[in-house]
């Protein structure tokens, strides 16, 4: 998510529609033109040439202007626009040029989009410019009083006006910063249409709007003739409405590739991120990285190896995908791979960062389908497979598709966190020996670092450095503690075993804040020891219980976060501000820098994954899982403080940090968008006045200034320490066409927001830069042994490593533990990627349309029955579904719903009735009958015994029914068991018992009880699914009478229903009704 580029007709549909709203009705716009597509080539289509006029007669009825709309620049220097055309001549043009092949400058591409709108006869003095731009601190509109495609370099020459954020202009200023060279005849006007426009810019979340030439003609109306612009696509939460559908083209020179739109897909239905972009499908090298910032590192890394015009796309899975995911994920990246042969084979790397909470057995699970599914044509493409992983889980993953590579003879080499995130790419391609694959029988542990021998007894001179400032963020102590905004109970406990292995004295975290659920406690655990979380539904009231928390880490979403922020900003008692989630808007982000710095609050974030201070402080899930923290020596602070714009890659430098150095001083992510909460020189500053921190390690990016910053601090000389730097994003320059890295401040504006320009100005004014992201471990190596040597830093002896307990549920998924469960089930599984009936995925129970019979069966039976069988399991629910409202389950069900209780409480005691007087004879029914025919006693002998025995024969005998007024319901139900049972000797017992009791008495038929009751057991007998044993076993578990009671459920709700529809009063049965007996027992 990030500010992407729109169409022109876009931008323009969007001013036609909006304009007169933002500007109280004084302006408007005709008409946006109309968007020509390929489907026009298609006679087929419903946007033929025919179908546009017809929705657009205008388009015969004046002069035209056509030219493509793919986000191509200087279009009228190309030649690309045709202008003051006839219909006729405007659709030749156009169509001389569809899809047809066309440079621009140095891009070549296909002509697919073009916008065809209406000719505006205009003079030159009529042209104007303006742009409308967004910055940390404030919207800039630039204007100049001409216009058009000579105007030349408006950044020198153009008026400015400058906007602080959350605020809005005047007619008045307008006039006077932008306008003083406009005729004063057209200022008034025209100041009131700039206001409109930037009202439109600001409400709908623009980050750019450029107007190019903007027409003001001889009647004062306003019209835009060339527009470029880009949104805030993160907003779309807040302007959906407004926006409707909006395309995002890719860049010119860039083709759309379906791949593209499937994994654009999935990403938009799914939590996690999952971006794909094509950027030479014949490229030899392809990449599979988990993480924004580890994706751009593996690619800038192939591309200063020499082999960017070899690389073939760019793109990350993250943020733990599923086992599908990523198996549709590596799925499609191999089908695209395998698109195009290459005589000297191919690469694909898999990598990524060390993962916070990735399960990468889980995701290597989905990867190993993949290659399963592909395993030969790789072989025959010759596709050399590298992996490098490391995060949760990640033995067990590497385990996995060792093996797997191994049984497909595909050779695959994996690696772990002992080798550095790049370090496979040059043994891929050949540049450097490859290194032994670890032993993956036990986790990489901490590296076993050995001092240094130091020659001499010389002491480092210490620098002159300028007097320490005051710092917006505030260095966090052993006694800092926090309140954490969402129930976030895996990040929480993880800060508290962090606390506990720093052996701190109390939880870091005091409290935490849910506003759904009203105060509670949560229980979690310090060391081994269980103690109790207080949870407030305000952080207010959070704070005024809590006052000596000074951080809050905020985990909402990014559509309450602004809110949630702003709330924790208004208390006194909060200095630190962490910004967790991704996404949010930008205009949101400066109004909460703003607040921030009027009030003296740091902020971390957005977009980060939080910061980290060995022995002191963890905000989140910063450093990922215990035994990350402990690889990486977290647990005691070290001599290097880093900054980093990526979350994912500072668990990376945490660990090249410590196998290269003494580790980690302090650690902060900033977070990836453009502008974050913090810069690099707010903790820089910070890290010069902290005595701890010996030298600094920053990691930035592509796009953006932040750098520039640090370099000037440099070069005062506040900041006198050591810094190791590297901005990643290297690869740009050996693209042809703009593209948006993994974060959304990744993305160059100018020369000198180029990684390369920032590298080169950093390694100028003395920062240590290597030439390359995959030196950069050599480079700390020399610069702390430098420090070491001088006397700078002074090594002490490794101590003990502590030991946390591991939680339980992650020791038994790692296998470590194992416990008897509390329960067993064997119907349903609602553990994987969808709910399972006895192992039937619920998508198949429907694609099979088993209906609420075939569920029953799996659900109470274990399997899938035959069908005649799942349909007679229906029929019983229709038949028994109801008796009318006299029965005693339906009347005490109305009686109940009158005296105005729940649904649930009606029903229940309806079924609460249900017993061997009513309702409750099937299961005795189904056994007497059984029974007796199973004992081969004949019909005559069984009704015999009854008699004797006095007991009544179950499911003989009706209130009313005969053999000659017989029940439909048993007639529907035997005639159906006798045409679809393979056999039915029960049924056929009861009905040779039924012909002897109706000789005694007429109403003394099989009923419908007996019917179901002898006809099921027919049916589980004949059927073959059931073994005897089972069937004896199901007749007597007491499944007939829960047949009865599923379905009577159906016409108790409809009871209940039916009486609260028709408002009916409380219940009073009638006095007339009731014999009243007023003699006590005995007397007569």
């Amino acid at each position: 998510m990030s500010v992407k580029a729109i169409r022109e007709h876009t931008g323009k549909s969007l001013l036609q529609k909006l304009l007169p709203e933002y500007s109280g009705g004084k302006h408007t716009y005709a008409c946006p033109g109309v968007l020509v597509n390929p489907d026009v080539l298609d006679k087929t289509s419903s946007n033929t040439w025919g179908a546009i006029v017809d929705a657009n007669p205008w388009l015969k009825e004046q002069n035209l202007v056509a030219k493509p709309d793919q986000l191509i620049k200087r279009r009228g220097k190309a030649g690309l626009i045709a202008v003051n055309k006839t219909f006729d001549e405007a659709k030749a043009w156009v169509m001389e040029r569809m899809c047809k092949e066309q440079k621009v400058e140095e891009v070549t591409g296909q002509l697919t989009h073009f916008l065809i709108e209406p000719f505006v006869p205009h003079k030159q003095e009529e042209e104007f410019y303006i742009c409308i731009h967004s910055l940390r601190y404030h919207d800039e509109i630039l204007f100049y009083h001409e216009g058009g495609v000579d105007v030349g370099d408006v950044d020198a020459k153009a008026e400015r006006l400058q906007i602080p954020t959350g605020e809005d202009p005047s007619a008045t200023v307008v006039v006077e910063k932008l306008l003083s060279k406009v005729p004063a005849d057209k200022q008034g006007n025209l100041s009131s249409f700039v206001l409109s426009l930037y009202k439109f810019y600001k409400d709908l979340h623009f980050a750019y709007l450029e107007i190019n030439p903007l027409v003001m003609l001889s009647d004062n109306s306003v019209v835009p003739l060339d527009m470029a612009a880009k949104i805030d696509e993160t907003a779309v939460f807040l302007c959906a409405q407004k926006w409707g559908e909006i395309d995002y083209p890719p860049p010119f020179g860039r083709a759309a590739y379906p791949e593209e739109a499937l994994i654009r897909e999935m990403d938009g239905k799914t939590g996690a991120s999952l971006k794909l972009t094509i950027l030479n499908e014949r490229g030899r090298v392809w990449t599979m990285v988990a993480g924004g910032g580890a994706s751009v590192v593996y690619a800038d890394t192939v591309a200063d190896y020499g082999w960017g015009g070899e690389l073939a796309n760019y793109g990350e899975y993250s943020g733990a995908p599923s086992t599908e995911e990523t198996f549709v994920y590596a799925k499609t990246l191999l089908s695209l791979m395998l698109r195009y042969k290459h005589p000297e084979g191919k690469f694909l790397i898999i990598g990524g960062g060390i993962a916070n909470f990735t399960d990468v057995a889980a995701t290597f699970t989905g990867l190993i389908q993949a290659l399963q599914h592909y395993a030969d044509d790789i072989k025959e493409h010759k596709i050399k497979i590298w992996i490098r992983r490391a995060g949760p889980n990640y033995l067990e993953g590497l385990r996995k598709v060792k093996a797997a590579g191994e049984k497909l003879g595909l050779g695959l080499k994996v690696y772990g966190p002992e080798t550095h995130i790049t370090a496979v790419i040059p043994m891929a391609l050949g540049l450097s020996e490859p290194l032994p694959e670890p032993d993956l029988s036990a986790p990489c542990g901490p590296p076993e670092r050995k001092l240094l021998k130091v020659s001499g007894t010389a002491a480092a001179t210490a620098k002159e450095v300028s007097p320490a400032t005051k710092h917006t963020l505030v260095t966090a102590t052993a006694d800092t503690t926090c309140i954490v905004y969402g129930l976030q109970n895996r990040a929480v406990q993880g800060m508290l075993d962090f606390d506990f292995m720093c052996k701190r004295k109390k939880p870091s975290v005091e409290a935490m804040v849910f506003p759904f659920s009203g105060n509670h406690y949560v229980k979690f655990y310090w060391g081994t020891e269980e103690t109790l979380m207080p949870v407030y539904t305000t952080t207010k009231e959070a704070s005024e219980k809590h006052p000596n928390a000074s951080v809050f880490v905020n985990f909402a979403s990014f559509r309450s976060v602004y809110e949630t922020s702003m709330d924790a900003m208004g208390l006194s008692t909060i200095k630190t501000v962490a910004i967790i989630a991704e996404g949010v808007p930008e205009q949101q982000t400066r109004e909460i820098i703003k607040t921030a710095e009027a009030k003296g609050i740091g902020i971390i974030g957005p977009a980060t994954v939080g910061g980290i201070k060995p022995g002191c402080l963890r905000l989140g899930n910063t450093g990922g899982m215990l035994d990350n923290i402990v690889m990486s020596r977290l647990y005691r602070p070290g001599s290097v403080a880093y900054v980093s714009k990526s979350g994912g890659m500072s668990n990376e430098l945490n660990n090249m940090i410590c196998r290269c150095s003494d580790g980690v001083c302090e650690g902060v992510a900033i977070g990836g968008d453009r502008y974050p909460g913090s810069r690099f020189l707010d903790h820089f500053l910070r890290y010069q006045d902290d005595p701890n921190a010996k030298f600094l390690l920053l990691l930035g990016e592509v796009g953006g200034t932040d750098e520039y910053d640090l370099i000037e601090a440099v070069k005062s000389g506040r900041i006198t320490k050591p810094v190791v730097a590297w901005c990643v994003g290297t690869c740009a320059s050996c693209f042809t066409t703009e593209v948006q890295f993994g974060h959304a401040g990744a993305q160059s504006r100018g020369d000198t927001e180029t990684a390369a320009a920032k590298n080169k100005a950093m390694k100028e004014a003395g920062f240590h830069v290597p030439d390359s992201f995959d030196k950069l471990p050599a480079l700390i190596t020399k610069v702390y042994t430098e420090l070491v040597e001088a006397g700078t830093i002074v090594e002490t002896p490794e101590g003990e490593t502590p030991q946390v307990p591991m939680d339980y549920t992650w020791a038994k998924k790692l296998g470590m533990v194992r416990k008897p469960a509390s329960f067993i089930s064997s119907i349903s599984d609602d553990r994987g990627e969808e709910l399972k009936y006895c192992g039937v995925p619920i998508t198949e129970v429907f694609q099979q349309e088993m209906g609420i019979g075939g569920v029953l069966s799996l659900l109470w039976f274990r399997r899938q029955l035959p069908t005649e069988c799942m349909k007679f399991i229906e029929m019983i629910l229709i038949v028994t579904a109801d008796h009318g409202p006299a029965v005693s389950g339906a009347h005490n069900t109305i009686v109940t719903a009158r005296a105005g209780k729940d649904l649930v409480s009606a029903l229940c005691s309806g079924l609460l009735t249900i017993g061997p007087r009513f309702g409750g004879a099937l299961d005795d029914a189904a056994k007497m009958f059984a029974d007796a025919y199973d004992s081969g006693v004949s019909p005559k002998d069984f009704i015999d015994k009854m008699k004797k025995t006095n007991q009544l024969i179950m499911g003989i005998g009706h209130r009313i029914k005969s053999l000659a007024n017989p029940d439909q319901r048993v007639v529907i139900i035997k005639e159906y068991a006798k045409k679809h049972f393979k056999s039915t000797p029960i049924l056929d017992f009861a009905l040779q018992v039924e012909q002897l009791t109706t000789k005694k008495r007429a109403n003394l038929i099989l009923n419908v009880d007996g019917c179901i009751a002898v006809s099921f057991i027919d049916m589980i007998r004949s059927c073959g699914a059931f073994s005897r044993e089972e069937c004896d076993d199901l007749q007597s578990f007491g499944c007939l009478n829960g047949l009865f009671v599923l379905g009577r459920s159906i016409g108790f709700i409809g009871h209940y229903l039916d009486q609260l529809r028709l408002k009916q009063p409380l219940y009073r049965h009638p006095w007339d009704d009731i014999t009243y007996i007023q003699e006590l027992a005995g007397q007569s």
